[in-house]
């Protein structure tokens, strides 16, 4: 396989991987609302959560990135 084909499958993976974490990090992100609807504290495991699949979100874009970068290198 080509080096460009490669790079078009991971981007397709890499974009896939970022709408998973996204659809995670919007239901943890309901724990926050139905806290603060009932005026209470999130719990420090939903904090976590939503804290870890920001971060995996921004490294997947990062990557992300990258790979569109070199796809663009290498098509000029």
């Amino acid at each position: 396989m080509s080096r460009k084909s490669e790079l078009e499958k991971a981007i397709r993976e890499s974009e896939q991987e970022i709408d998973m974490l996204e659809q995670k990090r919007i239901r943890s992100m309901s724990s926050f609302i139905e806290a603060l609807v009932n005026r209470e504290t999130p719990t420090d495991e939903d904090v976590e959560y939503f804290k870890t699949f920001s971060g995996l979100i921004e490294l997947e874009r990062e990557n992300l990135r990258k790979l569109n970068a070199e796809l663009d290198r290498i098509t000029k």
